[in-house]
C-alpha cells in the first residue's frame, strides 16, 4: 500500500522518521514498524467482540473469492497470503481448490480463522509476509486480502511471490488504494495545521493503481488485469470510525506515526470532519479497494498477434459492421 516514489520523496523531507535496510544488496526503505503491527492485530484478535470489526474485511474477501470461482480451474496447491481470520479461504470450494495454506503474521489471528468447506485440505502457517518460506515452482495459487499494504518492500515480495508459483500459476489479491481514509486524512491535517501550526503523520501512505500494475510488471507477471472499487461506509462520528479501525487492527503502523492524539485536535478534527464530509446525522468513510490478477509467464498462454497483421484500420472503426 505505499507509493514509493512518495516514499523516497517523504525520506528526502523527514529522513528522521525513517531507516534504510541493506537487503540483498538493495537499499530498502524501511517506512512500517512490523513489530507494532504485530501487537495491534493481537490485541484486536483478543476483542470480546472481535467479529463486530470484520464487516470491510468480510466483503473485500468475499469479493476477491469470487474472481477465484471466475477462473476455470482447479488449483492444487493454493496459498492464502495474511488471510487474517479466513475472509478468503472460508468461502473456498473444494471444485476450485484441493490443497491450502493459510498464513498469517500473528498466531492469535490465525488460530480464530475460519476454514474453507469439507473437501479442502487446510493447514495453517505463521508466515512473515516480507519473508515467504515457500519452494520455487510449488503453488499454483497465491490469493491476498488487505493485508499487503504493511508490507515495507513490496518489489521484493511480489517477486518471491512469482518465484512460489508453478508457470502459469496466479496471483490474485485486494489492497487498499490511494483515495482510502481521505476524509480522515484531511480532517486530521486540518485540525492539525489550526491547532498545532504543523502537520504530524496520522494515516499511513497508500498506494496508487498505476504503481501495483508496475510492481508486478516488474516482478515478471504478464496478462495483468486490475480494478479499483470504494466502499462508503457511513458512521455516527469520527470518533467510532477511529474505534473500528482500531478493531480491525489497522490502526497506523509507520515510524513516524502520532503516538499520542491531542484532545484538542481530535476535537477539531470532529468538528471539521462533520462540517466538510457530514450528511444526515452520519460522516462517511471511503475505502478504495484494488484487486489485481498476475500470472506467471507460460508458453501455453495467448499472446499477443505480431505488430502488423491487424486486418482493419481503427480509423475505420466505424465503418465496421458484424457479419
Amino acid at each position: 500500500m505505499i507509493n514509493l516514489q512518495f516514499c523516497k520523496g517523504s525520506f528526502l523531507l523527514h529522513k528522521r522518521y525513517f531507516s534504510i535496510a541493506l537487503k540483498n544488496g538493495e537499499n530498502v526503505l524501511n517506512v512500517f514498524d512490523r513489530k507494532t503491527k504485530h501487537i495491534q492485530k493481537s490485541r484486536a484478535s483478543n476483542l470480546e467482540n472481535f467479529i463486530v470489526y470484520d464487516y470491510l474485511k468480510e466483503e473485500v474477501g468475499w469479493r476477491v473469492a469470487d474472481r477465484i470461482l471466475d477462473i476455470n480451474r482447479k488449483f492444487k496447491n493454493v496459498v492464502d497470503l495474511g488471510c487474517g481470520r479466513g475472509y478468503i479461504s472460508k468461502h473456498m470450494l473444494a471444485d476450485s481448490v484441493e490443497n491450502l495454506v493459510m498464513c498469517d503474521m500473528n498466531n492469535s489471528t490465525l488460530e480464530q480463522a475460519s476454514l474453507p468447506e469439507t473437501g479442502v485440505n487446510v493447514r495453517k502457517e505463521v508466515v512473515n509476509e516480507e519473508e515467504l518460506p515457500f519452494e520455487e515452482g510449488s503453488l499454483d495459487l497465491v490469493v491476498s486480502s488487505l493485508t499487503l499494504h504493511w508490507v515495507n518492500d513490496l518489489p521484493s515480495s511480489f517477486k518471491q511471490v512469482i518465484q512460489s508459483l508453478k508457470n502459469d500459476g496466479a496471483f490474485l489479491g485486494a489492497l487498499f488504494g490511494g483515495d482510502t481514509l481521505y476524509e480522515l486524512r484531511s480532517s486530521l491535517q486540518l485540525a492539525d495545521s489550526e491547532r498545532l501550526g504543523g502537520l504530524s503523520s496520522h494515516i499511513s501512505p497508500f498506494t496508487m493503481i498505476n504503481d501495483i500494475g508496475g510492481l508486478l510488471s516488474q516482478a515478471g507477471f504478464r496478462l495483468i488485469t486490475m480494478d479499483t472499487d470504494e466502499l462508503v461506509i457511513g458512521y455516527p462520528s469520527m470518533f467510532e470510525l477511529i474505534w473500528d479501525l482500531k478493531g480491525m487492527g489497522e490502526n497506523n503502523c509507520t515510524w513516524n506515526r502520532c503516538k499520542h492524539l491531542n484532545r484538542e485536535v481530535m476535537m477539531a478534527a470532529a468538528a471539521i470532519y462533520n462540517q466538510l464530509y457530514g450528511s444526515e446525522g452520519k460522516i462517511p468513510a471511503t475505502f478504495q479497494i484494488i484487486y489485481f490478477l498476475g500470472w506467471k509467464p507460460d508458453a501455453s498462454q495467448p499472446k499477443p498477434l505480431e505488430r502488423g497483421s491487424a486486418k482493419y484500420s481503427l480509423k475505420n472503426i466505424g465503418n465496421i459492421t458484424s457479419g
